[in-house]
Protein backbone atom coordinates (compact mmCIF):
# COMPACT_ATOMS: atom_id res chain seq x y z
CA UNK A 1 0.00 0.00 0.00
CA UNK A 2 2.87 2.39 0.75
CA UNK A 3 4.12 1.81 -2.83
CA UNK A 4 0.81 2.92 -4.37
CA UNK A 5 0.47 5.92 -2.05
CA UNK A 6 4.00 7.01 -2.82
CA UNK A 7 3.41 6.66 -6.54
CA UNK A 8 0.31 8.81 -6.35
CA UNK A 9 2.19 11.66 -4.71
CA UNK A 10 5.06 11.46 -7.16
CA UNK A 11 2.96 11.37 -10.33
CA UNK A 12 -0.61 12.61 -9.75
CA UNK A 13 -1.93 15.85 -11.16
CA UNK A 14 -2.58 18.63 -8.69
CA UNK A 15 -6.29 18.51 -9.58
CA UNK A 16 -6.43 14.97 -8.19
CA UNK A 17 -5.19 16.10 -4.73
CA UNK A 18 -7.56 19.03 -4.66
CA UNK A 19 -10.45 16.74 -5.54
CA UNK A 20 -9.59 14.26 -2.79
CA UNK A 21 -9.04 16.95 -0.19
CA UNK A 22 -12.43 18.47 -0.93
CA UNK A 23 -14.07 15.03 -0.84
CA UNK A 24 -12.78 14.45 2.74
CA UNK A 25 -14.28 17.83 3.82
CA UNK A 26 -10.96 19.07 5.22
CA UNK A 27 -10.95 22.75 6.16
CA UNK A 28 -9.43 25.17 3.72
CA UNK A 29 -6.29 25.57 5.77
CA UNK A 30 -5.46 21.89 5.23
CA UNK A 31 -6.27 21.85 1.47
CA UNK A 32 -3.16 21.19 -0.54
CA UNK A 33 -2.98 22.77 -4.00
CA UNK A 34 0.40 22.00 -5.59
CA UNK A 35 1.61 24.33 -8.31
CA UNK A 36 3.93 21.82 -10.05
CA UNK A 37 4.84 18.13 -10.15
CA UNK A 38 8.09 18.96 -8.34
CA UNK A 39 6.17 20.57 -5.52
CA UNK A 40 3.72 17.68 -5.58
CA UNK A 41 6.53 15.13 -5.17
CA UNK A 42 7.54 16.83 -1.93
CA UNK A 43 4.09 16.22 -0.51
CA UNK A 44 4.92 13.56 2.07
CA UNK A 45 3.18 10.26 2.63
CA UNK A 46 2.54 11.22 6.25
CA UNK A 47 0.62 14.35 5.16
CA UNK A 48 -1.55 12.24 2.85
CA UNK A 49 -2.25 9.72 5.64
CA UNK A 50 -3.12 12.57 8.00
CA UNK A 51 -5.57 14.04 5.45
CA UNK A 52 -7.10 10.66 4.62
CA UNK A 53 -7.59 9.85 8.28
CA UNK A 54 -9.90 12.84 8.62
CA UNK A 55 -12.52 11.24 6.37
CA UNK A 56 -15.95 10.46 7.76
CA UNK A 57 -15.51 6.79 6.84
CA UNK A 58 -12.62 4.40 6.29
CA UNK A 59 -11.66 3.24 2.74
CA UNK A 60 -12.08 -0.39 1.88
CA UNK A 61 -9.36 -2.07 -0.15
CA UNK A 62 -11.61 -2.04 -3.21
CA UNK A 63 -12.45 1.64 -2.75
CA UNK A 64 -8.88 2.68 -2.36
CA UNK A 65 -7.80 0.50 -5.29
CA UNK A 66 -10.56 1.97 -7.44
CA UNK A 67 -9.43 5.51 -6.55
CA UNK A 68 -5.84 4.61 -7.39
CA UNK A 69 -6.95 2.97 -10.66
CA UNK A 70 -9.08 5.94 -11.67
CA UNK A 71 -6.42 8.53 -11.00
CA UNK A 72 -3.45 6.61 -12.33
CA UNK A 73 -5.19 5.76 -15.60
CA UNK A 74 -6.43 9.32 -16.01
CA UNK A 75 -2.99 10.69 -15.23
CA UNK A 76 -1.13 8.39 -17.63
CA UNK A 77 -3.41 7.85 -20.65
CA UNK A 78 -0.33 7.89 -22.90
CA UNK A 79 3.45 7.88 -22.41
CA UNK A 80 6.68 6.53 -23.84
CA UNK A 81 8.84 4.25 -21.75
CA UNK A 82 12.27 2.72 -22.27
CA UNK A 83 13.56 -0.31 -20.42
CA UNK A 84 15.08 -3.78 -20.58
CA UNK A 85 12.88 -6.85 -21.04
CA UNK A 86 12.87 -9.59 -18.41
CA UNK A 87 10.60 -12.52 -17.51
CA UNK A 88 9.15 -12.53 -21.02
CA UNK A 89 6.38 -15.10 -21.54
CA UNK A 90 4.34 -15.88 -24.64
CA UNK A 91 0.92 -17.05 -23.44
CA UNK A 92 -1.14 -19.67 -25.31
CA UNK A 93 -3.82 -16.98 -25.76
CA UNK A 94 -1.41 -15.02 -27.96
CA UNK A 95 -0.72 -12.28 -25.42
CA UNK A 96 2.84 -11.45 -24.35
CA UNK A 97 3.70 -10.75 -20.70
CA UNK A 98 7.03 -9.28 -19.64
CA UNK A 99 8.68 -6.84 -17.24
CA UNK A 100 10.44 -3.62 -18.19
CA UNK A 101 13.24 -2.67 -15.82
CA UNK A 102 16.16 -0.35 -15.34
CA UNK A 103 18.80 -0.20 -12.59
CA UNK A 104 16.40 1.06 -9.91
CA UNK A 105 12.86 -0.08 -10.76
CA UNK A 106 10.69 -2.40 -12.81
CA UNK A 107 7.15 -2.41 -14.14
CA UNK A 108 5.04 -5.21 -15.68
CA UNK A 109 3.85 -4.84 -19.27
CA UNK A 110 1.37 -6.60 -21.57
CA UNK A 111 1.17 -6.84 -25.36
CA UNK A 112 -2.29 -7.99 -26.41
CA UNK A 113 -2.57 -10.59 -29.16
CA UNK A 114 -3.97 -8.07 -31.69
CA UNK A 115 -0.66 -6.17 -31.51
CA UNK A 116 1.57 -9.19 -30.96
CA UNK A 117 0.63 -10.70 -34.36
CA UNK A 118 1.81 -7.52 -36.11
CA UNK A 119 5.25 -7.29 -34.52
CA UNK A 120 8.18 -7.66 -36.92
CA UNK A 121 10.54 -8.87 -34.16
CA UNK A 122 10.46 -11.25 -31.21
CA UNK A 123 10.43 -9.93 -27.68
CA UNK A 124 13.00 -11.72 -25.53
CA UNK A 125 14.83 -11.20 -22.25
CA UNK A 126 17.61 -8.63 -22.41
CA UNK A 127 16.07 -6.70 -25.30
CA UNK A 128 15.82 -2.95 -24.78
CA UNK A 129 12.47 -1.59 -25.94
CA UNK A 130 10.85 1.78 -26.46
CA UNK A 131 7.19 1.34 -25.56
CA UNK A 132 4.20 3.55 -26.29
CA UNK A 133 1.28 2.79 -24.04
CA UNK A 134 -0.97 3.63 -21.14
CA UNK A 135 -1.01 2.73 -17.45
CA UNK A 136 -3.60 0.31 -16.14
CA UNK A 137 -4.31 -0.87 -12.59
CA UNK A 138 -5.30 -4.53 -12.25
CA UNK A 139 -7.39 -4.71 -8.99
CA UNK A 140 -7.39 -8.54 -8.52
CA UNK A 141 -3.63 -8.55 -7.97
CA UNK A 142 -3.38 -4.99 -6.71
CA UNK A 143 -0.72 -3.94 -9.21
CA UNK A 144 -0.32 -1.49 -12.01
CA UNK A 145 0.96 -2.47 -15.48
CA UNK A 146 1.75 -0.96 -18.88
CA UNK A 147 -0.65 -1.77 -21.73
CA UNK A 148 1.61 -1.57 -24.81
CA UNK A 149 0.18 0.13 -27.89
CA UNK A 150 3.37 0.26 -29.94
CA UNK A 151 6.88 -1.12 -29.50
CA UNK A 152 10.26 -0.51 -31.03
CA UNK A 153 13.67 -1.94 -30.40
CA UNK A 154 16.01 0.65 -28.96
CA UNK A 155 18.32 1.92 -31.67
CA UNK A 156 15.68 1.42 -34.37
CA UNK A 157 13.03 3.78 -33.14
CA UNK A 158 9.33 3.91 -33.82
CA UNK A 159 9.75 5.10 -37.40
CA UNK A 160 11.76 2.00 -38.23
CA UNK A 161 9.06 -0.11 -36.65
CA UNK A 162 6.35 1.63 -38.64
CA UNK A 163 8.48 1.19 -41.74
CA UNK A 164 8.83 -2.56 -41.11
CA UNK A 165 5.13 -2.97 -40.36
CA UNK A 166 4.06 -1.22 -43.57
CA UNK A 167 6.65 -3.16 -45.56
CA UNK A 168 5.20 -6.41 -44.26
CA UNK A 169 1.63 -5.31 -44.99
CA UNK A 170 2.36 -4.23 -48.56
CA UNK A 171 4.48 -7.31 -49.21
CA UNK A 172 1.55 -9.51 -48.21
CA UNK A 173 -0.57 -7.60 -50.74
CA UNK A 174 2.13 -8.29 -53.43
CA UNK A 175 2.76 -4.58 -54.08
CA UNK A 176 6.49 -5.31 -54.41
CA UNK A 177 6.18 -8.26 -56.82
CA UNK A 178 8.09 -8.02 -60.10
CA UNK A 179 4.98 -9.15 -61.97
CA UNK A 180 3.45 -5.72 -61.30
CA UNK A 181 6.46 -3.76 -62.61
CA UNK A 182 5.87 -1.83 -65.83
CA UNK A 183 8.70 -1.46 -68.37
CA UNK A 184 10.35 1.93 -68.70
CA UNK A 185 9.87 3.30 -72.26
CA UNK A 186 13.10 3.49 -74.23
CA UNK A 187 12.37 6.80 -75.95
CA UNK A 188 9.94 8.90 -73.86
CA UNK A 189 8.47 11.95 -75.53
CA UNK A 190 7.52 13.62 -72.24
CA UNK A 191 8.93 13.03 -68.74
CA UNK A 192 6.94 13.99 -65.65
CA UNK A 193 8.78 14.99 -62.47
CA UNK A 194 7.34 15.02 -58.95
CA UNK A 195 9.69 16.86 -56.59
CA UNK A 196 10.35 20.24 -55.02
CA UNK A 197 10.53 23.18 -57.42
CA UNK A 198 13.64 24.41 -55.63
CA UNK A 199 16.80 22.57 -54.72
CA UNK A 200 19.42 20.48 -56.48
CA UNK A 201 17.14 17.61 -57.55
CA UNK A 202 15.28 19.35 -60.36
CA UNK A 203 18.45 21.09 -61.53
CA UNK A 204 20.38 17.80 -61.62
CA UNK A 205 17.62 16.17 -63.66
CA UNK A 206 17.52 19.09 -66.10
CA UNK A 207 21.29 19.02 -66.50
CA UNK A 208 21.41 15.30 -67.22
CA UNK A 209 18.50 15.36 -69.67
CA UNK A 210 19.81 18.38 -71.56
CA UNK A 211 23.08 16.52 -72.06
CA UNK A 212 21.75 13.06 -72.82
CA UNK A 213 18.35 13.64 -74.40
CA UNK A 214 17.83 17.31 -75.34
CA UNK A 215 14.67 16.59 -77.34
CA UNK A 216 12.86 15.24 -74.27
CA UNK A 217 10.14 17.42 -72.75
CA UNK A 218 9.83 17.91 -68.99
CA UNK A 219 6.66 18.47 -66.95
CA UNK A 220 7.24 19.42 -63.29
CA UNK A 221 4.57 19.08 -60.61
CA UNK A 222 6.10 20.91 -57.61
CA UNK A 223 5.40 19.33 -54.22
CA UNK A 224 6.61 19.37 -50.63
CA UNK A 225 9.05 16.52 -50.11
CA UNK A 226 9.07 16.52 -46.33
CA UNK A 227 6.98 17.61 -43.40
CA UNK A 228 3.24 17.72 -42.83
CA UNK A 229 1.14 17.21 -45.97
CA UNK A 230 4.08 16.14 -48.11
CA UNK A 231 2.83 12.59 -48.71
CA UNK A 232 -0.60 13.88 -49.75
CA UNK A 233 0.93 16.31 -52.26
CA UNK A 234 3.18 13.61 -53.75
CA UNK A 235 0.28 11.17 -54.15
CA UNK A 236 -1.92 13.89 -55.64
CA UNK A 237 0.77 14.76 -58.19
CA UNK A 238 1.08 11.15 -59.33
CA UNK A 239 -2.69 10.84 -59.65
CA UNK A 240 -2.86 14.13 -61.58
CA UNK A 241 -0.41 12.98 -64.23
CA UNK A 242 -2.42 9.77 -64.65
CA UNK A 243 -5.64 11.71 -65.32
CA UNK A 244 -4.18 13.69 -68.23
CA UNK A 245 -5.45 12.87 -71.72
CA UNK A 246 -3.18 15.21 -73.66
CA UNK A 247 0.46 15.94 -72.88
CA UNK A 248 0.52 12.85 -70.68
CA UNK A 249 4.05 11.84 -69.61
CA UNK A 250 5.45 8.53 -70.80
CA UNK A 251 7.37 8.08 -67.54
CA UNK A 252 7.47 9.75 -64.10
CA UNK A 253 10.44 10.51 -61.84
CA UNK A 254 9.42 10.79 -58.18
CA UNK A 255 12.11 11.77 -55.71
CA UNK A 256 14.08 14.11 -53.52
CA UNK A 257 17.60 14.58 -52.22
CA UNK A 258 19.18 12.88 -49.24
CA UNK A 259 18.32 13.40 -45.62
CA UNK A 260 17.39 11.68 -42.40
CA UNK A 261 14.71 9.05 -42.06
CA UNK A 262 12.36 11.70 -40.74
CA UNK A 263 13.12 13.97 -43.72
CA UNK A 264 12.31 11.21 -46.22
CA UNK A 265 9.35 9.80 -44.31
CA UNK A 266 6.78 11.09 -46.80
CA UNK A 267 8.08 8.46 -49.24
CA UNK A 268 7.41 5.75 -46.65
CA UNK A 269 3.73 6.62 -46.28
CA UNK A 270 1.09 4.14 -47.46
CA UNK A 271 -0.73 6.91 -49.38
CA UNK A 272 2.29 7.43 -51.63
CA UNK A 273 2.97 3.71 -52.01
CA UNK A 274 -0.54 3.02 -53.25
CA UNK A 275 -0.50 5.99 -55.62
CA UNK A 276 2.69 4.62 -57.19
CA UNK A 277 1.26 1.10 -57.41
CA UNK A 278 -1.99 2.31 -59.02
CA UNK A 279 -0.22 4.52 -61.57
CA UNK A 280 -0.66 3.54 -65.21
CA UNK A 281 2.47 5.53 -66.05
CA UNK A 282 5.79 3.79 -65.27
CA UNK A 283 7.50 5.40 -62.27
CA UNK A 284 11.19 5.74 -61.44
CA UNK A 285 11.79 6.35 -57.73
CA UNK A 286 14.83 8.45 -56.83
CA UNK A 287 14.78 9.19 -53.11
CA UNK A 288 17.94 10.18 -51.26
CA UNK A 289 21.25 8.49 -51.92
CA UNK A 290 22.20 4.97 -52.92
CA UNK A 291 22.12 3.71 -49.32
CA UNK A 292 18.66 5.16 -48.66
CA UNK A 293 15.82 2.71 -49.25
CA UNK A 294 12.19 3.80 -48.99
CA UNK A 295 8.89 2.03 -49.52
CA UNK A 296 8.37 4.18 -52.61
CA UNK A 297 11.56 2.61 -54.03
CA UNK A 298 10.17 -0.87 -53.43
CA UNK A 299 6.81 -0.20 -55.09
CA UNK A 300 8.12 1.82 -58.04
CA UNK A 301 8.69 0.17 -61.40
CA UNK A 302 12.39 1.14 -61.24
CA UNK A 303 14.61 2.43 -58.46
CA UNK A 304 17.42 4.89 -59.10
CA UNK A 305 20.16 5.45 -56.56
CA UNK A 306 20.05 9.23 -57.13
CA UNK A 307 17.87 11.72 -59.03
CA UNK A 308 20.65 12.11 -61.62
CA UNK A 309 20.67 8.35 -62.16
CA UNK A 310 16.87 8.47 -62.55
CA UNK A 311 17.28 10.96 -65.38
CA UNK A 312 19.81 8.67 -67.07
CA UNK A 313 17.42 5.71 -66.75
CA UNK A 314 14.48 7.73 -68.08
CA UNK A 315 16.26 8.92 -71.21
CA UNK A 316 19.16 7.21 -73.01
CA UNK A 317 22.02 9.27 -74.39
CA UNK A 318 21.48 10.67 -77.89
CA UNK A 319 24.73 9.15 -79.20
CA UNK A 320 23.66 5.76 -77.87
CA UNK A 321 20.36 6.09 -79.72
CA UNK A 322 22.13 6.98 -82.96
CA UNK A 323 24.57 4.10 -82.56
CA UNK A 324 21.71 1.76 -81.76
CA UNK A 325 19.76 2.87 -84.84
CA UNK A 326 22.80 2.48 -87.08
CA UNK A 327 23.47 -0.95 -85.62
CA UNK A 328 19.87 -1.93 -86.21
CA UNK A 329 20.05 -0.75 -89.82
CA UNK A 330 23.25 -2.73 -90.41
CA UNK A 331 21.74 -5.79 -88.82
CA UNK A 332 18.59 -5.48 -90.94
CA UNK A 333 20.64 -5.06 -94.13
CA UNK A 334 22.74 -8.12 -93.35
CA UNK A 335 19.69 -10.13 -92.37
CA UNK A 336 17.79 -9.12 -95.50
CA UNK A 337 20.76 -9.85 -97.79
CA UNK A 338 21.26 -13.24 -96.18
CA UNK A 339 17.60 -14.04 -96.67
CA UNK A 340 17.71 -12.90 -100.30
CA UNK A 341 20.80 -15.01 -100.99
CA UNK A 342 19.23 -18.02 -99.36
CA UNK A 343 15.98 -17.52 -101.25
CA UNK A 344 17.86 -17.14 -104.55
CA UNK A 345 19.73 -20.39 -104.00
CA UNK A 346 16.52 -22.11 -103.05
CA UNK A 347 14.74 -20.86 -106.19
CA UNK A 348 17.63 -21.93 -108.39
CA UNK A 349 17.63 -25.36 -106.82
CA UNK A 350 13.91 -25.68 -107.40
CA UNK A 351 14.22 -24.58 -111.03
CA UNK A 352 16.86 -27.25 -111.67
CA UNK A 353 15.04 -29.99 -109.82
CA UNK A 354 13.43 -32.95 -111.65
CA UNK A 355 10.13 -32.36 -109.87
CA UNK A 356 9.92 -28.79 -111.08
CA UNK A 357 10.99 -29.61 -114.68
CA UNK A 358 8.88 -32.79 -115.13
CA UNK A 359 5.63 -30.82 -115.70
CA UNK A 360 7.40 -28.68 -118.33
CA UNK A 361 8.67 -31.73 -120.21
CA UNK A 362 5.25 -33.27 -119.96
CA UNK A 363 3.73 -30.14 -121.42
CA UNK A 364 6.29 -30.11 -124.27
CA UNK A 365 5.43 -33.74 -125.14
CA UNK A 366 1.76 -33.00 -125.05
CA UNK A 367 2.26 -29.94 -127.28
CA UNK A 368 4.12 -32.14 -129.80
CA UNK A 369 1.27 -34.61 -129.73
CA UNK A 370 -1.16 -31.77 -130.17
CA UNK A 371 0.71 -30.51 -133.24
CA UNK A 372 0.64 -34.00 -134.74
CA UNK A 373 -3.02 -34.42 -134.04
CA UNK A 374 -3.75 -30.98 -135.41
CA UNK A 375 -1.89 -31.80 -138.62
CA UNK A 376 -3.72 -35.13 -138.97
CA UNK A 377 -7.02 -33.46 -138.26
CA UNK A 378 -6.36 -30.77 -140.88
CA UNK A 379 -5.46 -33.43 -143.44
CA UNK A 380 -8.57 -35.50 -142.73
CA UNK A 381 -10.79 -32.46 -142.81
CA UNK A 382 -9.29 -31.34 -146.11
CA UNK A 383 -9.71 -34.80 -147.61
CA UNK A 384 -13.29 -35.06 -146.45
CA UNK A 385 -14.03 -31.56 -147.66
CA UNK A 386 -12.66 -32.37 -151.16
CA UNK A 387 -14.70 -35.56 -151.33
CA UNK A 388 -17.82 -33.77 -150.18
CA UNK A 389 -17.24 -31.01 -152.68
CA UNK A 390 -16.91 -33.51 -155.55
CA UNK A 391 -20.00 -35.35 -154.42
CA UNK A 392 -21.85 -32.07 -154.33
CA UNK A 393 -20.80 -31.25 -157.90
CA UNK A 394 -21.96 -34.64 -159.13
CA UNK A 395 -25.27 -34.20 -157.41
CA UNK A 396 -25.69 -30.79 -158.93
CA UNK A 397 -25.02 -32.24 -162.32
CA UNK A 398 -27.62 -34.95 -161.76
CA UNK A 399 -30.11 -32.35 -160.67
CA UNK A 400 -29.39 -30.35 -163.73
CA UNK A 401 -30.13 -33.35 -165.86
CA UNK A 402 -33.44 -33.82 -164.10
CA UNK A 403 -34.46 -30.15 -164.38
CA UNK A 404 -37.70 -29.90 -166.50
CA UNK A 405 -36.61 -26.50 -167.78
CA UNK A 406 -33.94 -28.23 -169.81
CA UNK A 407 -36.66 -30.41 -171.35
CA UNK A 408 -38.86 -27.38 -172.00
CA UNK A 409 -35.97 -25.74 -173.79
CA UNK A 410 -36.05 -28.57 -176.24
CA UNK A 411 -39.64 -27.56 -177.31
CA UNK A 412 -41.79 -29.24 -174.74
CA UNK A 413 -44.51 -27.57 -172.63
CA UNK A 414 -46.38 -28.30 -169.39
CA UNK A 415 -50.20 -28.29 -169.50
CA UNK A 416 -52.32 -27.29 -166.50
CA UNK A 417 -56.08 -27.35 -166.29
CA UNK A 418 -57.62 -25.54 -163.40
CA UNK A 419 -54.25 -25.64 -161.64
CA UNK A 420 -53.89 -29.38 -162.11
CA UNK A 421 -51.17 -30.96 -164.22
CA UNK A 422 -52.65 -32.69 -167.31
CA UNK A 423 -50.93 -36.00 -167.97
CA UNK A 424 -53.26 -37.45 -170.66
CA UNK A 425 -55.41 -36.17 -173.55
CA UNK A 426 -58.26 -38.14 -172.10
CA UNK A 427 -58.46 -35.60 -169.34
CA UNK A 428 -59.40 -32.84 -171.79
CA UNK A 429 -62.70 -31.90 -173.45
CA UNK A 430 -63.60 -29.36 -176.06
CA UNK A 431 -63.70 -25.81 -174.80
CA UNK A 432 -61.48 -26.51 -171.73
CA UNK A 433 -59.23 -23.58 -170.79
CA UNK A 434 -55.62 -24.59 -170.45
CA UNK A 435 -52.45 -22.96 -169.26
CA UNK A 436 -49.31 -23.90 -171.19
CA UNK A 437 -45.95 -23.57 -169.41
CA UNK A 438 -42.85 -22.94 -171.53
CA UNK A 439 -39.20 -22.53 -170.32
CA UNK A 440 -39.53 -18.76 -170.71
CA UNK A 441 -43.11 -18.20 -169.50
CA UNK A 442 -46.81 -19.26 -169.65
CA UNK A 443 -49.60 -18.88 -172.23
CA UNK A 444 -53.33 -19.63 -172.24
CA UNK A 445 -55.09 -21.95 -174.70
CA UNK A 446 -58.54 -23.52 -175.45
CA UNK A 447 -59.23 -27.11 -176.44
CA UNK A 448 -61.06 -27.49 -179.87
Amino acid sequence: MRLYVGLIFKTSLKSFICKKVNKTKISAKYAYKPKSLQQLSRFSINNFIRIASMRDSIYSVSELTELIKENLELTFPYFQLIGEVSNCKYHSSGHIYFTLKDEQAQIPAIVWRSLATKLSFEIEDGLELIVEGRLEVYPPSGRYQVICQNLAVKGEGLLQQQFAALMQKLAEETLFDESHKKPIPRLPNRIGIVTSKTGAVIEDIKTVLSRRFPTGRLALYPVKVQGAGASEEIATAIEYFNTLTSKKPDVLIVGRGGGSLEDMWAFNEERVARAIFNSHIPIISAVGHETDITIADMVADKRASTPSMAAEIAAPEANEIIASVEGSITFLEQTLQARLDGASRQVESILNSYSFNYPLKRIENMLTQLDSLTHSMDYEIEKKWTRAKNDFKAAVQKLELLNYNNVLKRGFAIVHKDGTLVKSSQELSGGDRLKLGFYDGQKGATVD
